[in-house]
């Protein structure tokens, strides 16, 4: 790069930097896009809307019912977003919260009333119609009014399904016979269900005639029958838009409830997390970050310099990014995981890279030269590190549900920006520095020879630890099972709780709130992971935590009383479920399930050596249940955040181990027969030694600066996330290539030949 080049390419990269902060502060435009305000935040970080619908009849419906009518509505709120969370309130109460919003009234009104929902059959032209044109909608499309009442159709049998009676119904796109893409409406039926379709549409296929979906006092669709239907899944076609078919799926969706819900009161909420959860998690990121660089700096000048003004160009692209994708991404605190876990990835690629630099350096050649091979041959471990968390991320985007979603995200996101900025900003801002004359080989640094050390010949003792670590996880869990305590320390997410409605003599912020009122609280139920959101415009505000006995109930009203004046008969309690449900859980196994295969499989095809892939998954599993038996044995809360720390985990544990098996495949090539495999194992495990430590303690600062100065269910959070990546690390280096060395010597390969 010439010098004038090297000018130039700085010139642009302050520009770009200087118009992208601008853009995050000011926005662009009288909308101000893509400022950071227009970030959209989940319930913990921003509040949103809360609506509480109530069973309508006589009888306590059952709790099926109430199980079904929960999942159907979960379906349905997750057009508003992904991190929209439903859940039991008492016995015949439902609950829905939808983050990012402020406006109750308009969300009831697209929600709509949760009605029946009826599949009626046309009998023809012979004067009988169930249903006549009545005329046209504003959108054009044809008005149909019923003939007969709900009662007279259900008599004569001409209503022939329920909304009950579909399984599900997804929008989706087709090619027609030109081609052409038409969106359509998928329906599945139950058994039940198909056999009444089967026969209904076997005769209006005979007669040409149509069927009517009619939901809420209004036909929503009228579609003709094309064929006979008989293995219960129908396509419904004509739809102008996607949104169009979104908009008829969640109405069937809905309309399947099995109890008739109505309002009983919707309120605007306040953060979970309360306000200071933002304001003390960016103040972390922000001396996390520069800790960060002023680390990189110290301990690879020139490169670490400029590689720190790529950091800051990636924290300027993700927030501009967050902001300008928010109808996509909705950042909660799993999502800050994920960002976290990202930043961290971007430092590793980067410290690679240098780390091979230092090395040819070492090896006489010039740092010009140096750079370009030290990329080259960083290229391999950057890319499969990061492949493998892309395929973790895209497929807990695909297969997970709520806040792994939001995690996913995020980490897709992070790990595409934290890949341009190290493999292409960091490197061009490095040849624009030698351009300009910083040639000297001592601000690039060189690799020293150092002791090594025979990490394969202390196997034994390393996996020793981590069978103790990991049986005492489970004794652990099987001790306070066997006393009546649940295995884990599960807070009110996993398995519900009690949701306290306190109305205080005067208008408290949350700030307050969080500093005053919180602290009595947890001091009750020995417990960090409680949430209080404020209703807006008024003095009321909404605890919730783990369920509450008698006598827990009793200190919690006597503290209100005794500390803030609030008469009993001002405080309501009721019990709530869960808002992480079954489907959530299974979701996320399901999903980390296909994620490890898919890695496993990625691994064998790069290294083309299952036994790699195998030791990989194998640490990771290792990871996992050595931070599971730090939840079991500190009984730290297991909350929405233990799943993002366990995601992240996945994403760290697989990166790490990558790296040193990159070099161990590279070394592999070049190794002779006179060569003994432990003493090449040990080699590259110590040559990757600095890379391990260095990215390991930049992603731990960047945790514990969170832990530090965050609020207490931040803190919860962190902590288990500061384990994983010591432990992470401690795998990477003193388990991975033990697992593959055994593995090697056990499992014989027509390559090792």
């Amino acid at each position: 790069m010439k010098k004038r080049n090297a000018i130039i390419m700085l010139l642009v990269f302050v520009l770009l930097l200087g118009g992208l902060s601008y853009m995050t502060v000011c926005g662009v435009g009288e909308g101000q896009a893509g400022s950071a305000k227009d970030i959209k935040l989940g319930l913990d970080l921003a509040g949103g809307v809360s609506i509480t619908y109530q069973a309508v009849g006589e009888e306590k419906p059952s709790a099926t019912d109430m199980s079904d009518t929960i999942e159907k509505l979960k379906k349905r709120v997750d057009n508003y977003s992904t991190e929209s969370q439903v859940y039991k309130e008492g016995e015949d109460r439902i609950n829905i919260e939808i983050p990012g919003v402020t406006d109750a009234n308009a969300i009831l009104e697209e929600l709509g009333k949760p009605g029946s929902l009826y599949f009626i059959k046309h009998l023809g032209s012979d004067g009988s119609e169930n249903y006549t044109l009545a005329g046209y909608k504003e959108n054009g499309k044809p008005d149909y009014e019923l003939s007969k009442s709900i009662e007279e159709l259900e008599a004569d049998g001409s209503i022939v399904c329920t909304g009950s009676d579909v399984k599900a119904a997804e929008a989706g796109g087709q090619k027609d016979k030109m081609g052409n893409t038409e969106y359509v409406v998928q329906l599945n039926l139950n058994e039940e269900g198909t056999q009444k379709f089967a026969d209904a549409t076997t005769e209006a296929f005979a007669t040409h005639d149509t069927i009517m979906i009619y939901y809420d006092g209004d036909d929503v669709s009228v579609p003709a029958v094309n064929a006979a239907i008989v293995d219960g899944n129908a396509v419904i076609t004509g739809m102008n838009s996607f949104e169009e078919a979104e908009q008829l799926a969640s109405t069937i969706r809905i309309g399947g409830l099995r109890l008739e819900l109505e309002e009983l009161r919707s309120n605007v909420v306040g953060a979970q997390l309360g306000t200071e959860a933002i304001s003390k998690s960016l103040v972390a990121g922000a001396i996390g970050l520069g800790i960060v660089v002023v680390f990189m700096i110290v301990v690879y000048f020139v490169p670490g310099f400029a590689a720190s003004l790529a950091l800051v160009l990636y924290t300027a692209l993700m927030l501009a990014s967050l902001s300008l994708f928010n109808d996509k991404i909705t950042l909660t605190l799993p999502g800050i995981a994920g960002i976290v876990l990202s930043i961290g990835m971007a430092v590793d690629a980067n410290v690679i890279i240098f780390a091979r630099i230092r090395e040819e350096i070492a090896t006489g050649k010039t740092v010009k030269s140096a750079m370009q091979i030290g990329y080259q041959k960083a290229l391999s471990a950057i890319i499969d590190g990061n492949v493998t968390t892309l395929i973790a991320g895209i497929v807990l985007l695909f297969f997970g549900s709520g806040s792994i979603k939001g995690f996913a995200q995020t980490l897709i996101l992070g790990i595409v920006l934290s890949m341009i900025t190290a493999l292409f900003v960091t490197k061009y801002l490095m040849q624009a520095f030698y351009a300009l004359g910083i040639q000297n080989e001592k601000w690039y640094g060189k690799a020293k020879d150092r002791k090594q050390i025979n990490f394969l010949g202390k196997k034994h003792i390393f996996i020793g630890i981590s069978v103790v670590v990991i049986l005492a996880g489970f004794v652990g869990m099987a001790v306070h099972g066997a006393q009546g305590d649940h295995a884990l320390n599960f807070s009110l997410e996993f398995l519900g709780g009690t949701s306290s409605n306190v109305t205080f003599n005067e208008d408290m912020s949350l700030a307050d709130i969080d500093a005053k009122v919180v602290p009595y609280i947890e001091k009750i139920t020995g417990d960090g992971n409680v949430q209080s959101t404020k209703v807006a415009g008024t003095n009321e505000v909404i605890f919730k935590t783990r369920s509450l006995s008698v006598s827990e109930r009793e200190a919690f009203n006597q503290a209100m009383e005794e500390n803030f004046g609030v008469p009993e008969e001002n405080i309501q309690a009721e019990t709530i479920s869960a808002t992480i449900g079954k489907e959530m859980k299974s979701a996320a196994v399901r999903a980390i399930i296909i994620a490890i295969v898919l890695m496993l499989i990625y691994i064998w095809m790069r290294f083309k050596d299952l036994r790699f892939g195998a030791s990989s998954v194998i640490c990771l599993m290792h990871d996992v249940l050595v931070v599971l038996a730090f939840y079991a044995i500190a009984r730290v809360s297991v909350g929405s955040s233990f799943i993002a720390c366990m995601l992240t985990l996945v994403g760290y544990s697989i990166n790490a181990t990558i790296v040193i098996f990159d070099r161990i495949r590279e070394a592999l090539k070049t190794m002779r027969r006179n060569d003994d495999l432990q003493d090449v194992v040990n080699k590259c495990v110590n040559q990757t030694l600095s890379r391990s430590i260095f990215t390991s303690l930049t992603t731990f600062i960047m945790v514990a600066v969170l832990y530090a100065n965050g609020v207490s269910s931040i803190k919860e959070f962190a902590l288990p996330l500061m384990i994983g990546i010591i432990c992470g690390a401690y795998s990477s280096v003193c388990i991975a290539s033990a697992l593959w060395y055994i593995l090697r010597n056990k499992i014989a390969n027509k390559a090792d030949k």
